[in-house]
């Protein structure tokens, strides 16, 4: 009897569904087709059933606590739902929760870290529906969830907890009244012993507008959070606050580090008088030691960032160890076949010679050694440790997303869930290079893949067509792990190329302060750029090239099919359409003051905004669009896509509207993302149709 693979345990175990690509073998090629329009056995729903984006399966939650590993697990295939997992050597991967209870957070919209673990059996995690926390249990105690926190009606929202004694200590977030931005947050004490019949206790302390990152003292003495506000973003100027613990609440708090250009996103106490802090005041995120009363030194230096742009309170890219190590998730550039991140070193030149990802080392701070694990993995998600073991979601370019646990002490590392889309075989894989091309202040990085299959050879008579990728954000990044929708077009012969544009992170803060003042213009010509230059080298046809993205990445699409004509097309998912009722009160808090700096300070700029917005400018549509809209989107609502489709229509421009219903800013449903993937190969083979060949065609 064959053994199962790690995937088909994992599924066996959860109900997760495992894609298997119609074919794992690389057959040798059957005739020629013109590129982007080759056959291909990897479907739509094969990528909807994998979860779509592999980011949203990387920005899973992950906690290790002693020998156990709980962690948040993404199913599509049950209507986008979030199940809270278990996992123990013993016992494999269990579910945590009922059937039909969701884990999930909204806070801030975009949610936080929606559980806190309590012992190996317990945890206190938010339920979807009603976003009340819930005390579960597992394994052979296991009891129906009981409710901790009063009903609200959805309206107090709870993430990122810690146990302190009997309780657990959080954030929360209360709206208050009809608009956006009626929303109040405080830190409270949720009683563990509770029946949901009673209010949280406030602690006090806050001191900001938005509030991430509670931590306790190991000798429970003082508290440290993070804080900004208005206009702020967190990555912009995040504060570290520590105030002592007075009779069970918070007592006066003053400000270690951040602000004015400096942004702290993750504090962790090394011992009871000194923090680890990942901040940013030499203009990377790296690792320092700051004591109670401010004093502060580095732990390590380089131009490669330990930490990023906190979206979510809970996100951590730093683990301290039980040996006095400290394990850091280290993004930046790296030569191929370097083990160790050294600052000195000059950076890798040439393209091919360098990627650009994400690594887990193991930092010593007594002598200020980061060693680099020798792992295959180059993209990583919020990292935990328990002992000098870490657990992580992490893919790389032949790795869909996974559950990993490594050990420190051996740089061993075993995948617990197994990658959910069964790695296809090398013929298909998509095969990334990373690329820099020079733009006006630096280089662009962009992550680009030929087209690959096996079974078509390519037709010399046309070069391939190219899909531009805009990620969203804009204060994200890409990363190279293996993306079922990568693999959806370049094995139809398109080549793809994810581009980090100027606000990207992963560079430091310099090139995050591109972008300020310039969305929709220097995203814009980034994308250009990269296009333009793939196709001056004859490796892509610059007639037949699309840009595509999401969220931010839909607001870049929408930007540049309005303003410049080197795209022949787009699909925008859940775009910013109109900035200036955007910014008026059409988004949620965290973001309603994002685009003083994206664009600039209101009233002043008034005018920019109605310049980019590409409401405005329906009538200048540079070719076919399709728009992709959640129908209950809070962050990017219907409203506004309502009002760019009224407009295109009246100027006759052409587009392609479609509709989600139950869905919200990403979707989550596999019926939805095999809908919206449907319809974007419909558009490219329509919109990027090659001209008439050179010779006659050999079909397969």
């Amino acid at each position: 009897m064959t053994a199962p693979t790690a995937a088909e345990a994992y599924s066996a175990a959860t109900g997760a569904p495992v894609t298997t690509p119609p074919s794992t073998c690389a057959p040798a090629a059957t005739g020629t087709a013109p590129a982007g329009e080759w056959p291909s056995p990897f479907r739509p729903q094969d990528a909807a059933a994998a979860g779509g984006e592999p980011r949203w399966l990387i920005e899973q939650w992950v906690v290790a606590h002693g020998d156990t590993v709980w962690f948040t697990d993404l199913r599509p295939a049950e209507g986008g739902r979030a199940v809270l997992c278990r996992w123990t050597a013993a016992t494999g991967v269990a579910d945590a929760v009922p059937a039909g209870f969701s884990a999930r957070s909204r806070f801030q919209e975009y949610g936080g870290r929606p559980f806190t673990v309590v012992s190996a059996d317990a945890a206190v995690v938010s339920r979807d529906t009603d976003q009340r926390l819930y005390l579960v249990t597992a394994g052979p105690a296991a009891a129906p969830p009981r409710p901790l926190t009063p009903p609200s009606g959805g309206r107090h929202r709870y993430a990122e907890g810690t146990v302190v004694g009997d309780e657990v200590w959080c954030v929360r977030e209360r709206r208050t009244g009809p608009r956006t931005t009626d929303v109040l947050r405080d830190l409270v004490a949720v009683p563990l012993t509770g029946h949901g019949d009673a209010e949280p206790r406030v602690l006090g302390g806050g001191g900001h507008r938005f509030l991430a990152g509670l931590r306790v003292a190991p000798d429970g003495r003082h508290a440290a959070w993070l804080g900004w506000d208005h206009p702020d973003m967190p990555w912009d100027a995040a504060r570290l606050r520590v105030a002592p613990i007075v009779d069970g609440r918070l007592g006066e708090h003053r400000v270690l580090a951040g602000g004015d250009a400096e942004a702290v996103c993750q504090a962790e106490w090394l011992d009871a008088g000194t923090l680890l802090a990942l901040t940013d005041p030499d203009g990377w995120w790296n690792p320092y030691a700051i004591g109670l009363a401010g004093d502060r030194r580095p732990l390590w230096r380089g131009d490669r960032e330990a930490g990023g742009a906190l979206w979510r309170p809970g996100q951590t890219w730093a683990a301290p160890l039980a040996d006095g190590r400290i394990a850091l998730a280290v993004t930046g550039w790296y030569a191929v076949g370097a083990r160790r991140p050294d600052p000195a070193a000059p950076r890798p030149d040439g393209d091919g010679a360098a990627r650009h990802g994400t690594r887990l080392a193991v930092l010593d701070p007594a002598r200020g050694v980061l060693d680099e694990l020798d792992l295959p993995y180059t993209v990583w998600g919020p990292v935990s440790a328990a002992g000098t073991t870490v657990a992580a979601m992490a893919a790389s370019p032949d790795r869909h997303p996974a559950l990993v646990r490594v050990d420190t002490a051996t740089g061993r590392a075993d995948a617990v869930t197994g990658d959910r889309y069964r790695t296809p075989g090398p013929g298909w894989l998509p095969a990334g290079e990373h690329r820099r091309f020079p733009v006006p202040g630096g280089e662009v990085h962009a992550v680009v893949y030929p087209p690959r299959n096996p079974a078509v050879a390519a037709d010399p008579g046309h070069r391939p067509p190219l899909l531009v990728v805009a990620h969203g954000g804009p204060t994200g990044r890409v990363t190279d792990a293996l993306d079922p929708e990568t693999l959806l077009f370049t094995s139809r012969g398109y080549a793809v190329a994810l581009v980090d544009y100027g606000g990207s992170t992963g560079f430091g803060r310099a090139w995050r302060d591109r972008l300020r003042g310039g969305w929709g213009v220097v995203d814009v010509a980034d994308c250009a750029a990269v296009a333009q230059a793939l196709a001056a080298e004859g490796t892509v046809d610059g007639d037949r090239v699309a840009l595509r993205g999401g969220s931010a990445g839909g607001w870049t699409t929408c930007a540049a099919l309005t303003s410049v004509d080197t795209f022949r097309c787009g699909a925008a998912y859940f775009p910013v359409l109109d900035p200036l009722a955007w910014a008026e009160g059409e988004t949620h808090d965290l973001e309603s003051h994002y685009l003083h700096g994206l664009i600039g300070p209101l009233p002043a700029a008034r005018p920019t905004y109605a310049d980019r917005a590409p409401v405005h400018r329906a009538a200048r549509l540079a070719g076919p669009l399709l728009l992709l809209q959640g129908e209950e989107d809070t962050v990017c609502p219907l409203a506004q896509a309502e009002r760019f489709v009224a407009a295109l229509a009246a100027a006759g421009a052409p587009h392609t509207y479609l509709r989600f219903p139950g869905e919200g800013h990403v979707f989550r449903q596999v019926g939805s993302i095999t809908r919206a993937l449907d319809a974007e190969l419909a558009l490219y083979a329509s919109a990027l149709r090659p001209a008439e060949p050179t010779h006659p065609e050999v079909r397969p």
